[in-house]
């Protein structure tokens, strides 16, 4: 409790009072950091003897009376809880797959004082495309909340640092998957054609629910890599 103790300092510091009396009788704010402590503990993935994935999307649901009560300290209040998770990832040996994120939501179901919490483990993104390359594609891949162009000749997914597209999910091989495009991309998208190869990954892909190898690939298409999906849009305008 040393480190809860701490962060419930921390948050009297910073907010005085004002804190203590919005939350009074409702959801306190040590209750959510406790449980996003379990949250790490219950859902911990051995990677070695020494490294756990953990995960590092969280949601907290509250009533909407509570969301209301907290609605002018949860930037502050996430940021705090940020850090806090960071120290017990910390102690626990415990490896985010990217950015902690901390978001609070409304819940129609829940009542006064009571919230739960949704999580999962959402990789870090990154590739060298710039943000004209993506506004003026035909296709682009959907990966954890990020776009990327999908053109000519195409891509190379993977966790190693030679990848076109880099995902730091521990379930994809250092060159897992590549995307090939082809076709003169027209503006409404049908000169493309899209297809997707497995590059000898360890964990295999799945493409639509299904596990293969090789297959084309079509608007809305999903592909699972490692704990990662990605979704193919095919766009109207470039």
């Amino acid at each position: 409790m040393g480190g809860l103790q701490k962060l419930e300092n921390r948050l009297e510091q910073m907010i005085s009072g004002a804190f203590a009396r919005a939350f009074r009788s409702a959801v306190q704010p040590v209750e959510i950091a406790a449980a996003l402590q379990r949250e790490c503990d219950n859902n911990a993935q051995i990677l070695s003897r020494e490294r756990r994935l953990v995960p590092n999307d969280f949601h907290v649901e509250l009533s909407p009376a509570d969301l209301d009560r907290l609605s002018p300290y949860d930037t502050a209040l996430a940021e705090e809880l940020t850090s806090q998770l960071r120290d017990h990832a910390e102690q626990q040996s415990y490896v985010f797959p990217g950015p902690v994120a901390i978001a609070f939501e409304a819940a129609d179901d829940l009542t006064t004082g009571r919230f739960r919490i949704r999580s999962q483990a959402q990789a870090k993104v990154t590739s060298g495309a710039t943000h004209t390359q993506v506004g003026r594609a035909r296709a682009v891949l959907e990966v954890n909340g990020t776009r990327h162009p999908l053109q000519p000749p195409g891509l190379v997914v993977g966790r190693g640092t030679d990848a076109d597209l880099r995902i730091n999910d521990p379930g994809v091989s250092r060159r897992h998957v590549e995307f090939t495009v082809t076709g003169s991309g027209s503006p409404d998208g049908s000169g493309l054609s899209i297809e997707v190869n497995d590059l000898g990954s360890t964990n295999g892909m799945l493409v639509d629910g299904h596990r293969i190898t090789h297959t084309g690939l079509r608007d809305g298409s999903q592909v699972k890599i490692g704990n990662t999906t990605m979704t193919v849009r095919v766009l109207e305008e470039g």
